[in-house]
């Protein structure tokens, strides 16, 4: 059902002028992962000059997208073809005087918008002053005899005002009333006070003074004649602007579908010019491929590829399995599981795929911890009612729904009512102390699972020791057993039998034994490492395994939950009850759903991926034709 794909290094050797085509011909299959050779007897780069020159004009075919209206993904590919560096250089010319036109029209428009802007301000601001009948360049500034203040006053404050610049000899007009505020001209001869005397009565009374913009030279009426006149001439010029946008959009559109052609055949040769080495006549490229598809890509190099090639395969050394990239193949069902696995890494080339294991346990737990007939109705629901909207969540919401479903069926509970379905198991409020001791089960079988296959993992690497004898390995997994042991004896039989000791202390020194043989240093500080390691061992085991009681808890939880709403809508009148139900039901939905979900997923990351899952792994991305 799932499965990581076996891979082979692949190395191709062709003459210097096939090169492009074989990363073209590459490109097509699309099964190549391309990697650096370590060789240093093909000393050049032949790719160097091309990779250059496309960037450059892929980096203008992208900005100038931002401008034309074709979509890349209409484009129909050209039939395949090598792009030659003259081609490719007369394109990225093209592109550049486009670039240059598209750059031109986007700093008129930023003008334009700049002019449009001031020309809103500027009318905003005249409606101040369109009660004034005056030329207002007249009260742009003071002169050497008169001083000339506009601003405005609150109304309570106009009168006393008034009164007081009129001792001063200052004349005072109002032109304006805006709620409130009175709109004011003040006037008066510069030698009668001094400025900060008239400035002291003007703060005193709430004053604020309005700019008057230079551009005001002009009676108000004239002045909004002449603003709207710049509006329409700035709107004007943005149609024009926009038209002869996209008339050039629209005469440069075969360019447009050209470069975009040209370019994704010219990408493969591009990608791989890190890693394609030459000397003289002879070039090569290295990569990964599925084992499966070796065949295929070979046939595929026959067909379009004329001159003499030698394509090599060969399973990955020891030494290169930490650079072999992984392939996962899974049904799409487990696509959102996936993503959380990839959250926590990528499997090592080789390394177990958690994926499938991860998928089942965490809807099984979820449904364990959450079980509810109706609610978990309600989150599969949502999952099937907006599957387009969500994508794969969508799946990962009916799964888990669907889990929480079979359990409150087997726990006998919809929307927290325990008496309208019979359960067909238990209630988990009904024997707590069951439920504790299923959860540490499985807790126990989940560990004991992990650590298995921490060893396959570890044999697959051929660490054989580590395998055997490290604490997460064989001997680690005895220890374990060895204490589930002796608890079990302490518990029936009230002591530690012999049996169980050497079960536990035996394979623990095997431990000892391999951690003080792994240790490198002095031997003070070796046998601290060691005892901690021994000890460490205990307690990690140990508090692994409680912490799956939490698996119990929170089924017992979700069920005190609902019992604590009911007691509280029990105190209320009809309306109140069934306002309280439901309310009580969203927020268990909600809060301890999602805090359910955290949790299982803790579970499944530190009580199980830290122990198997290395996730160092890289993905595998094949060399392919672009579409964009």
């Amino acid at each position: 059902m799932f499965k990581s794909i076996l891979m082979r290094r692949v190395t191709v050797y062709c003459l210097h002028g096939d090169a492009q085509a074989v990363a073209l011909a590459l490109a097509e299959v699309g099964v190549l992962h391309p990697e650096e050779s370590p060789t240093q007897d093909l000393p050049d780069f032949p790719g160097h000059d091309h990779q250059q020159v496309y960037q450059a004009a892929h980096a203008r075919l992208e900005k100038i997208q931002r401008y034309a209206t074709l979509e890349p993904s209409t484009v129909p590919s050209l039939a395949s073809r090598t792009v030659g560096s003259e081609e490719l250089s007369r394109l990225n010319e093209t592109l550049g005087e486009w670039w240059r036109d598209c750059s031109q029209a986007e700093e008129q428009a930023r003008t334009l918008d700049e002019e449009n802007k001031r020309v809103l301000e500027l009318s905003q601001t005249l409606e101040n002053f369109a009660g004034l009948d005056i030329d207002l360049s007249l009260l742009q500034g003071n002169t050497r005899f008169l001083d000339v203040r506009v601003g405005t006053v609150p109304l309570q404050n106009f009168k006393r005002l008034r009164d007081a610049l009129q001792l001063a000899r200052f004349f005072v007009s109002v032109f304006r009333t805006v709620g409130d505020h009175a709109h004011l001209v003040v006037t008066g001869l510069r030698e009668t006070h001094t400025d900060q005397e008239i400035g002291a009565l003007l703060d005193a009374a709430g004053w604020r003074a309005l700019s008057m913009p230079t551009e005001f030279t002009g009676h108000p009426e004239q002045l909004k004649r002449d603003l709207e006149n710049r509006q329409v001439a700035v709107n004007q010029a943005r149609t024009a602007l926009h038209e002869t946008q996209e008339n050039r959009n629209r005469a440069a559109s075969p360019t447009m579908v050209e470069a975009i052609q040209v370019l994704r055949l010219a990408a493969p040769y591009a990608e791989v010019a890190g890693v394609l080495r030459a000397s003289g006549a002879l070039a090569m490229l290295q990569g990964w491929v599925p084992r499966h598809d070796v065949p295929r890509l070979h046939e595929h190099l026959k067909g379009r590829i004329t001159n003499p090639f030698v394509l090599e395969s060969r399973v990955p050394t020891a030494d290169e399995r930490l650079s072999v990239p992984t392939l996962l193949q899974h049904p799409r069902w487990l696509s959102p599981f996936l993503s959380l696995v990839q959250n926590y890494g990528i499997p090592r080339y080789g390394e177990f795929d958690p994926t499938g294991l991860f998928a089942v346990t965490y809807i099984l737990m979820f449904g364990a911890m959450f079980g509810d007939l109706g609610q978990g109705a309600i989150i599969a629901g949502v999952g099937v009612y907006f599957r387009q909207r969500l994508g794969s969540t969508a799946v990962f919401l009916g799964a888990i729904g669907t889990s929480s479903m079979v359990f409150g069926v087997l726990y006998g509970s919809v929307f927290g009512y325990e008496t309208l379905l019979p359960a067909l198991w238990m209630s988990p409020l009904s024997s707590p102390n069951r439920m504790l001791i299923l959860a540490l089960y499985w807790g126990i079988g989940f560990i004991v699972l992990s650590t298995v296959i921490t060893i396959r993992n570890r044999l697959v690497e051929g660490h054989i020791l580590e395998a055997l004898f490290d604490r997460k390995g064989l001997a680690g997994i005895l220890t374990y057993v060895g204490l589930l042991w002796g608890g079990y004896s302490w518990v029936t039989q009230g002591i530690l039998t012999q049996g169980a000791e050497i079960g536990i202390f035996a394979p623990l020194l095997v431990v000892l034994a391999y951690q003080w043989y792994e240790t490198r240093l002095p031997l003070q500080e070796k046998i601290l490492v060691v005892f901690i390691e021994g000890f460490e061992t205990i307690v990690n085991y140990l508090s692994n395994t409680l912490s799956f009681l939490r698996v119990a808890a929170f089924s017992l939880n979700h069920v005190a939950l609902a019992i604590a709403i009911f007691t509280i809508a029990g105190m209320l009148g009809t309306a109140g009850h069934w306002i309280t139900v439901v309310l009580g039901n969203v927020f268990i939905l909600v809060l301890e759903g999602g805090i359910v979900a955290i949790q299982v997923l803790r579970l499944e990351y530190y009580e199980g991926f830290s122990r198997f899952f290395r996730g160092d792994g890289r993905a595998f991305k094949p060399l392919q034709l672009r579409h964009s």
